[in-house]
Parts: structure tokens; sequence; C-alpha cells
């Protein structure tokens, strides 16, 4: 069986340092370390001066997954500079060069790595990269992959990193059943555990039982009630083994275009998402599934007017009627489907103000990301509020994970 490194060793070894600046708390001591006079997170110039301003908003409180962690969370953010809150929003591409350099400048969340990122390279040079980043700065990054299964397989489809390529989620299902399911969740949780990974973008919900639909052979492909078998057992046994789950895409694909090349507008009534698209997102939410992924379909019944990814109305659908707590990542911003959308100008202030947590976006467009965050919360756009409670939240998964 492979050795499974956790982040956890990650830590560990940081607090052996003079530079720690992201102490594991025990959950029945809330209160924070104080960074040390070397932290590479730098406090802001002013302070809180009121003990009541320290203490996490009762507004925010949801009793969710990650709330142990929330009021521990909201203090070491309240030691954050602007640029570094921003900075752990953000689930970046990953350079090809200084990558290390990268993540420090923007502060960043985390990387998401793609099948070049693994090309041509042995085992030792991934772990050894995976390893770099996960250290550049006080706040260890989350580093994801999408591992699928199938047509989406960025690590085990190269031979030098793992024996054999992951199957797709329906051939498995068709040739083993949910028992092979699991072993194939077992088997993909240890794999990415060997590389550090902690975050797969996986499992597909969307329902497709149409060989034309560009989902099709990303999903499992049968009945909504197997769909929500496979994402319950697949969501548990990742996350039983320290990789966190992503039930993707919210609100359901459905039998839409591919958003990767266009605009795609979703025409379906409210009443097939309550009782078909959603129903395997609720399955994944019974076993508390830390990250959701919005889609960037128009769906005229929720929002006529905006994706999915940029839309409050979603977001909203998504926190309040459906009640989820975690951690809620748009997909890539770079996909046509948004730099259509938004004629070429930067999504990252729509995302934010939708209700996303994390942004998935090219490494090219972090700098302006950046730059239209912080001119929109300079000029009103955009409440710091909203940048803070997204931060509190992202630093509470980080502390509950390890």
């Amino acid at each position: 069986m492979k050795k499974s490194v956790s982040v956890l060793s990650v830590l560990m070894a940081l607090c052996l340092s003079a530079c720690t600046v992201f102490p594991v708390p025990q959950k029945s001591e809330p209160e924070i370390s104080s960074p040390s006079s070397e932290t590479v997170i730098s406090k802001p110039s002013e302070q809180p001066s009121h003990e009541e301003e320290n203490t996490f908003p009762v507004s925010w409180q949801d009793n969710g997954i990650f709330s142990d962690y929330y009021q521990t969370a909201y203090q070491k953010m309240l030691t954050m500079s602007l640029d570094e809150k921003i900075g752990q929003m953000f689930y970046a591409r990953c350079p090809q060069y200084d990558a290390v350099t990268f993540a420090q400048t923007y502060h960043l969340g985390g990387y998401v790595l793609f099948g070049v990122d693994f090309a041509d390279k042995s085992k030792q040079e991934v772990k050894d990269n995976i390893n770099s980043y996960i250290h550049s700065q006080g706040i260890p990054m989350t580093i994801a992959v999408d591992e699928e299964g199938g047509t989406v397989v960025r690590i085990s489809s190269k031979s030098a990193l793992y024996d054999s390529e992951f199957q797709s989620p329906r051939d498995i299902y068709d040739n083993g059943g949910m028992n092979a399911i699991k072993e194939n969740a077992l088997a993909m949780a240890e794999m990415l555990n060997d590389f550090q990974i902690d975050v797969n973008f996986a499992p597909v919900c969307d329902i497709s039982l149409d060989e034309d639909d560009f989902m099709y052979y990303r999903s499992i492909g049968h009945d909504v009630n197997t769909v929500c078998e496979f994402v319950r057992e697949f969501t548990k046994i990742a996350q039983n083994n320290g990789i966190s789950a992503t039930l993707k895409h919210f609100p359901g694909y459905g039998n839409n275009a591919d958003t990767h090349t266009g605009i795609a507008i979703d025409e379906r009534d409210y009443s097939t998402f309550v009782n078909e698209d959603f129903k395997p997102f609720q399955a994944g939410m019974e076993q508390n599934a830390h990250i959701v992924m919005v889609s960037h379909n128009i769906v005229n019944c929720m929002d006529s007017s905006r994706p999915a990814s940029l839309s409050k109305n979603v977001h909203d659908i998504l926190r309040n009627e459906l009640g989820f707590t975690g951690i809620v990542v748009t997909d890539d911003l770079e996909m046509d489907a948004i730099t259509e959308y938004t004629n070429g100008t930067s999504p990252a202030v729509a995302a934010i103000l939708a209700g996303n947590d994390m942004l998935t976006i090219g490494d090219t467009m972090v700098e302006d990301a950046v730059n239209s965050i912080k001119s929109a919360v300079a000029d009103g756009t955009l409440d710091e509020s909203l940048i803070d409670h997204a931060v509190t939240r992202i630093l509470a998964w980080k502390y509950f994970k390890n």
C-alpha cells in the first residue's frame, strides 16, 4: 500500500521553524497563536480595539461542517492584509515557471493542477514540486486536481506516475457495480494522498442519459437514485481518506452544451432540478462534502441574465434552500462561457458578489483579478466583509482538514 503524506506532516514541520504562522488549533482551545516576529504574513496597520470586534459575527454562524473552527479562523483573518485575503480566494492554474514565487507574490490559497503539470515528469519530480507549493507560504496551500476517471484523468493517464488509468464511473459501475465504485474511490484517494494532493474536483453529480450530451461520458449515466448512491459513496470514501470531495457542476449540467467553448443556456423548469438534478448534490451534502463547484450555464428558471457561477440567485438556492455550508468554488473562469459573457473583463468581482468562496482562475488572469477586486473594494462596489466571510470559511476549512 502506498504511504500517504498528509498536510498535517507539513504543518508539523513548519511548527519546528521560526516562521510558522498557521498553527493547527485544538477544538478545545479556539484561540489562535500569535504570529512570530519573522512571519511572512503582515498584520494590517490597525487592529480591532474592542473585544467584540474579535468575535465571529453571529450572522455568519451556520453550525456547518467547519463551525468548530470559525472563531479561530476569524481571528486569523483579522491579522491579514487585503492582498493576503484576496489571495486565499484563488484556486489558480499553476504557472510552468517560478510557481513558488508566483504563489508567494499573490498569497494564493491553492493551485489546481492540470495534465501539463504532470507530463514528462517522474513521480519524485511531481512530489517535490507539490511539496514546494505547499511550503511556499505561512498558510499552507491546498492542491486540487480533476481526477474523475475516464476522459478526465490528469495523473493516472501518465504511466510514469500510476500503474493504470482510472476508468470512468460509468464503466466501473457497469462492470462491477457499487462495490467496484468503492474500490476505485479508495484507490484514487490513496494515489492523491501519495502526491500530497488534498482536493479532488470530483465526483461529477450531473445526470446524463443521452450519448449526445456533453457530460455523458463524464457522468455515471444512470437514473437519479444510482447517481445519488455513487456520489454518496465516492464522497464518503474520499473524505474518510483525507481528500476533500467536490460536488460538480451545480445546479446540474443536464443536456447542455460545453461551456468550455461558449455560453450554454438551460431552458428546463425548476421542478426538474428539484426532482432530479439537486438530489445527487444533496446526497453528497449528507456526507458533509467539503466543496461544491458551480457551473457556467445560464439557467433561465433561476437567473436568465447571468451564468450560474456569477448568479447570486443560484448561490442563494445552494446556501439557503439546500443548506450547503462548505466551500463554494467557481468552475474555471477562463472558460469561453465566462470570457464571452464578461467581454474580456475580469469576472472576479462578479464571482465574489454572487457568493463564491474560491475562484478557479488561470495564472495569467490573477494580477488583473486582484487589481479588479481591490478597486471594487476601494470604490464601494464590493463590501470587504464579503471577502472576510469567504476567507474565514476557507481558513476554517483548512484548520478542519488538518
